[in-house]
């Protein structure tokens, strides 16, 4: 499971490897809860378990590492 570092932030950031048939995006998480967000264009996918401010939180992260996030993506699905 490929993970985006972002330091500073309770979350985790991961794809997985069998999801390239999907559209680029995002798993977040943290404790038992998790969330999915598209990255083009940018909304969620799939909420277990945030609260909406949280989710708000979230999503900003994701806008602000965005390009990040997809040259990851693009790096592990080209190959």
């Amino acid at each position: 499971m490929p993970a985006i570092k972002i330091s500073g932030t309770p979350y985790r950031f991961t794809f997985f490897s069998n999801e390239g048939d999907e559209p680029p995006h995002v798993h977040v998480h943290r404790e038992n809860k998790a969330a999915k967000f598209w990255l083009r264009p940018l909304r969620l996918a799939a909420n277990d378990g945030f609260a909406r401010h949280e989710l708000n939180r979230i999503e900003k992260l994701v806008i602000k590492y965005q390009s990040e996030i997809q040259k990851k993506w693009n790096e592990h699905f080209e190959h």
